[in-house]
C-alpha cells in the first residue's frame, strides 16, 4: 500500500515485548517498570495483525523488542509469521545473549537474518554500557548465526566520551566475518535524549583516516530492507553501513510502520501519533483490523524532525516504542 506521499509500505517492525535482560541506558534506564502482561499483545494476536498488515502490501517483518527472545514463544512466532501468505522475508533485532541457545530452532523455522545490537567488544565498556557481563554470550551468538549461514548484521550506537573511539574495531568485525557493520546513529528519543551522540559523517571521517580515503568506498549493492547506506573496504569480506537520522534523513524513501507490544501503530518512530489496534484484535473483525492499517498508513508524515530536538513529540523509551 502506498501512503499520501507515493512511498510503498512495505516493511512491518513489531515488537512483541518491553522487557529485556539488559540495561543499556539509552534504552532501557534503570527503574523503568514492566508493563502488564495483560496490556501486551499475545502471540496469536501479533500474527493476525501481520496477517491483516500482509492483505495491505506489507511483505517484510522485523520482530524486536525489548529484547524479543526473553518472550516465550518467540521461535515459534517467527515460524508463524513466514508461514502467512504474501510474507517474503522475516528478520529478527536481539541482543544475542539467548542466540546461540535458540540458533537452531530459529533456523527450523525460517529465520532469514539477524540484527544484533553491539556497542563496544571490550568487555568492561560492555558491562558498563549494558549492566551485564555478557559479551562472550554475544560474541557466541554471532558465530551461531554464521556456522548456520544466516545473515548477520552488527548494529552500533556510539555515545560521546563512552565508546566512541571504538569505531575502527567494531569495523574490523567485517574484515574477516562476512556480515555488515551499522552505526547507528543515537536517536533523540526517551533518556537518548539526556546522551551527546557521535554523527555518522565523523565516523566515515575516522574510518577514512585510518584505512585510506581511497579503500573506503561507496557499495550500491542491496543489503536489506532498511535505509543503511553502505561502504566497501578494501579487503574486507562485509560492509559498514550508516544509518543516518539526523545528518542523513532518508524519509522520502521510509517504507515502514512500527507496531508496539501493546498493539499500537506508529506511523513514525518521532511523533507521538498512534492508532491502537488492540480493541479491534480482541473484539472486533479482521476488516477491522486492516482498515485500522490503512489508517496509519495514510496518516505517516512526510518527514521526521529529528533534527529539531524540542519539536519530538515521542516521550515514551525505545524499550516501550520497539527498536
Amino acid at each position: 500500500m502506498k501512503d499520501q506521499y507515493g512511498r510503498d509500505i512495505d516493511y512491518l517492525r513489531v515488537s512483541i515485548t518491553d522487557r529485556c535482560n539488559l540495561r543499556c541506558r539509552y534504552c532501557m534506564p534503570d527503574g523503568i517498570e514492566w508493563l502488564p502482561m495483560e496490556e501486551i499483545l499475545s502471540l496469536e494476536e501479533v500474527t493476525e495483525a501481520c496477517r491483516q498488515a500482509a492483505a495491505l502490501g506489507i511483505r517484510k517483518i522485523k520482530v524486536t523488542g525489548g529484547e524479543p527472545l526473553v518472550r516465550r514463544g518467540c521461535t515459534d512466532l517467527i515460524g508463524m509469521l513466514s508461514a502467512l501468505p504474501g510474507i517474503e522475508q522475516v528478520t529478527l533485532t536481539t541482543n544475542g545473549i539467548l542466540l546461540a541457545s535458540c540458533a537452531d530452532e530459529l533456523c527450523r523455522q525460517g529465520l532469514h537474518a539477524v540484527n544484533i545490537s553491539l556497542d563496544t567488544l571490550d568487555p568492561v565498556k560492555y558491562a558498563e554500557i549494558t549492566g551485564f557481563d555478557r559479551l562472550s554470550s554475544v560474541l557466541e551468538g554471532i558465530r551461531a548465526m554464521e556456522e548456520r549461514r544466516i545473515p548477520v548484521k552488527i548494529n552500533a550506537v556510539l555515545q560521546r566520551g563512552v565508546n566512541d573511539m571504538e569505531c575502527i574495531a567494531l569495523a574490523e568485525l567485517a574484515k574477516n566475518h562476512k556480515l555488515d557493520v551499522r552505526f547507528i546513529e543515537l536517536m533523540p528519543i526517551g533518556y537518548g535524549k539526556t546522551l551527546e551522540p557521535v554523527s555518522n559523517p565523523e565516523i566515515l571521517r575516522r574510518l577514512r583516516a585510518h584505512y585510506g580515503t581511497e579503500r573506503v568506498i561507496p557499495d550500491s549493492r542491496a543489503h536489506g530492507n532498511g535505509p543503511a547506506r553502505y561502504y566497501r573496504i578494501d579487503g574486507f569480506s562485509g560492509s559498514i553501513g550508516f544509518i543516518s537520522a539526523i545528518h542523513g534523513k532518508f524519509c522520502s524513501s521510509c517504507n515502514r510502520i512500527r507496531l508496539t507490544a501493546t498493539g499500537d501503530i506508529k506511523p513514525c518512530l518521532c511523533y507521538s501519533d498512534r492508532i491502537s489496534i488492540k480493541n479491534a484484535l480482541r473484539t472486533g473483525s479482521p476488516e477491522d483490523v486492516k482498515a485500522l492499517l490503512a489508517q496509519a498508513i495514510g496518516q505517516k508524515p512526510a518527514a521526521h524532525c529529528f533534527e529539531n530536538i524540542p519539536t519530538v513529540t515521542e516521550r515514551k523509551e525505545m524499550s516501550r516504542i520497539g527498536g
